[in-house]
């Protein structure tokens, strides 16, 4: 009778409804093109890093970084967490175990003295002594019968958040990924401008030992002198701040791969870089199923639509069965009883009176949370499409702006070499060499610049697609090793 009883309540159970509504995606602005490129059913987004970013001494970072960078080590551990979260949360769908025991024995070998609440105070003249002995053990079960779906809810919400963990460790890839090659290209672009910079510096330096010459022969005035030299000193300045940042973007790398600062090992040149010949962006519809801060805001959606029926059935009555099983045996002066069996049941039932209505305040609660979420959703989504589109217009007109100052370098160099020559010979003014020599400076950097901005155009349109990542578990268990190219 008792098996058929247990058997009709589990199957109360897992008949019995769940309070609250059940999760579904929000709808969101139809995407079906991009507003700056044409959507192809290929996507950059789908190479993996290491075919994308190709300098070997990127690659050593990145992969450094996978290892040891320490917000990748927080979502790992975040992920373990939530993993035991949900393990705790699916043992209150069983009934829980308890055991106890006690023993207890006592025996007065005076005759004259009984111990009377612990006192030993003497009574009487018993000849022979007391002995008292008693010993029991049961073992029991406790069962809440989940009526109203909170524990099932409770569960559903905590998978949900061991779901938003995982995309988050892979926001934390990707983040990182990106943030390492934009780094190092930022340092690439850096040593090419101290480069510059330098060849620059060497020229003014020429140009000075020449003036300072021709002052004393009173061929140029001092002012044409102080202006050379003024260019110098403007050079030298601007030298040791790009060193400067050199050594900062050096720190800064070094802290995303987990390590103190120290000197970073560069690889190919900014000018030998590799670029894709084509990035295509893909489908619009592929970035709510590959970028993982849409699919963790979605997540976070779904445990805050779960922990809407969690606060509901906490609303109605709790019915728990409890029941236990046991033996016990007692002595007293000599005489003994038992073992003999225990059989104990109950069943509880616990509800809110004067805390109900607190208890709704609670579900309205919820609700706003939920509420928010989808807003949160639907803001993802925005952002992950303006981000790709910044990112496609990033990397169509960097490229033409490098070709137009590609151009536009060729002939300040071709200027700066007519005047100076003019200069020497006596033909043209300080001011033609002055004019040109800082045009093409200017001229250098900036090129300097935008190729730099081109890569790293690339690699935020790579991040902003979703990236062709996807690790459980450890990041850098799947990456290629150097030997293996």
């Amino acid at each position: 009778m008792w098996r058929w009883i247990i058997i009709g309540l589990l199957a109360l159970g897992s008949a019995a409804c769940k309070m609250g509504p059940d999760y579904t995606r929000p709808e969101t602005a139809p995407a079906d093109s991009w507003r700056l490129a044409r959507a192809t059913s290929e996507s950059i987004a789908n190479l993996p890093w290491w075919e994308l970013l190709k300098d070997e001494a990127l690659q050593s970072l990145i992969r450094e970084s996978l290892q040891d960078n320490l917000d990748l080590q927080i979502a790992a551990a975040n992920i373990e967490e939530f993993q035991a979260q949900l393990m705790i949360a699916k043992y209150d769908l069983v009934p829980s175990a308890t055991y106890s025991g006690t023993a207890f024995g006592f025996r007065n070998t005076n005759s004259n003295v009984f111990p009377v609440g612990g006192g030993g105070l003497p009574v009487g003249g018993n000849n022979g002594g007391l002995s008292l002995g008693y010993q029991n053990a049961d073992v029991g079960l406790k069962w809440e019968l989940d009526l109203w779906g909170r524990i099932r809810r409770s569960i559903e919400a905590a998978r949900a958040q061991l779901l938003a963990k995982e995309e988050n460790q892979r926001v934390v890839v990707l983040g990182l990924v990106s943030s390492v090659a934009e780094s190092y290209f930022d340092l690439r672009g850096l040593d090419y401008e101290v480069e510059i910079t330098k060849r620059t510096l060497k020229s003014w330096d020429d140009s000075v030992r020449l003036s300072e010459l021709r002052f004393k022969q009173g061929v140029i005035s001092k002012l044409d002198l102080d202006r050379f030299q003024a260019e110098q000193a403007g050079t030298a300045a601007h030298l040791a701040d790009l060193e400067k940042q050199v050594a900062q973007t050096e720190n800064r790398i070094s802290l995303l791969v987990g390590r103190k600062p120290a000197d970073i090992a560069r690889g190919a040149h900014l000018t030998e870089q590799v670029m894709p010949p084509a990035v295509p962006p893909g489908l619009p519809s592929d970035l709510l199923q590959r970028r993982p801060d849409i699919l963790k805001a979605e997540q976070d959606l779904a445990a805050a639509t779960a922990n809407i029926g969690v606060a509901e059935a906490y609303r109605f009555p709790q019915l728990a069965l409890t029941g236990a099983v046991g033996g016990a045996a007692y002595q007293t002066d000599g005489t003994s009883a038992g073992p003999f069996a225990i059989f104990k049941g109950s069943a509880s039932v616990t509800g809110p009176i004067f805390n109900a209505s607190a208890l709704g305040y609670q579900v309205k609660v919820t609700e706003a949370q939920t509420q928010a979420a989808v807003a949160q959703y639907r803001k993802t989504v925005l952002t992950a499409f303006k981000e790709t589109e910044d990112a496609l217009i990033a990397v169509q007109k960097t490229g033409e702006q490098r070709t137009a100052q590609e151009r536009q370098v060729a002939a300040l160099k071709s200027a700066y070499t007519l005047a100076d020559s003019r200069y020497q010979g006596g033909r043209a003014s300080y001011l033609d060499v002055l004019t040109a020599q800082r045009s093409l400076f200017d001229a250098e950097l900036s090129l300097a610049r935008t190729r730099r901005a081109q890569l790293t155009s690339v690699v935020q349109l790579y991040k902003a697609l979703g990236g062709g990542w996807s690790v459980p578990g450890n990041p850098a268990a799947n990456l290629p090793d150097s030997r293996d190219r």
